[in-house]
């Protein structure tokens, strides 16, 4: 029998891990306000702090649609739409599955179609490293955040800046990977250049949205900036990409 990276038997065993997340999130979303009337929380707070949920959710979710139809090209719908809606990461999830590809001879977004074999261990590679973070979490996660408390109640200050130290550190990560291709230019190829204008004027929108914050003191941008800068971002890359090749 001829493989299909679009089987349904992908699908339904999809549809049934999606399943599971969706009840979890309900269950504990009626465990939550059943709690929080418990402890007397206002309905009024209650309803603002769902709709910033909301909100914040809206911008990630188109990413994460990209992010499905760019790697469902080469590995079908189901893969990718499971990876991203339990614990996958767009950014991760493309990295893995490229550089997967790569090993094996094939360019990614190519839409070649792929033996059961080549299927499974982009697959095996996309799944297996992002474990890594859920192990580590069991093993030393309690210890992390009794130190992290220690050192909280020890020097707000200095805990402060260590946990910032860890975000950027993080942050820089990505930020390594957005610079990656710039050295293409040396070769006549442009496309590098694409993330490197995504990230500016994403910083410039978010930015924008600081300054209006504090000029006309528009408090409520507090709860858009982030989506909105992701949503002009992904959209300034559409006529970048059309630009730049």
């Amino acid at each position: 029998m001829k493989f299909d990276v679009n089987s349904p038997v992908l699908f339904l065993i999809t549809a049934c891990v999606i399943a599971v997340v969706i009840a979890q999130s309900v269950f504990f979303l009626v465990r939550a306000l059943r709690r929080a009337e418990e402890l007397g929380i206002p309905a009024e707070k209650l309803k603002k702090i769902m709709r910033t949920s909301a909100i914040f959710t809206i911008a990630p979710a188109v990413s994460i649609v990209i992010g499905v139809i760019t790697l469902s090209k080469d590995l079908g719908i189901p893969v990718p739409w499971l990876r991203l809606s339990v614990i996958g990461s767009l950014s991760y999830e493309t990295i893995a599955a490229s550089n997967a590809e790569s090993a094996m001879g094939l360019r990614f977004g190519s839409g070649t179609p792929l033996t059961s074999s080549q299927f499974v261990t982009i697959v095996f590679v996309m799944t297996i490293c992002i474990l890594a973070g859920i192990l580590l979490l069991a093993a030393i996660g309690g210890k992390l955040q009794h130190g992290m408390t220690a050192m909280k109640n020890k020097d707000r200050k200095w805990a402060a800046t260590f946990s910032n130290a860890l975000f950027i550190g993080m942050i820089s990560a990505f930020v390594g990977y957005i610079f990656c291709d710039v050295g293409k230019l040396a070769q006549g190829q442009t496309y590098g250049l694409i993330p490197v204008f995504v990230f500016v004027i994403s910083m410039g929108v978010m930015v924008l949205c600081g300054t209006l914050m504090k000029v006309y003191k528009w408090n409520w941008m507090g709860d858009y900036a982030l989506p909105i800068t992701l949503l002009v971002g992904m959209a300034s890359a559409i006529p970048l990409t059309a630009w730049l090749g």
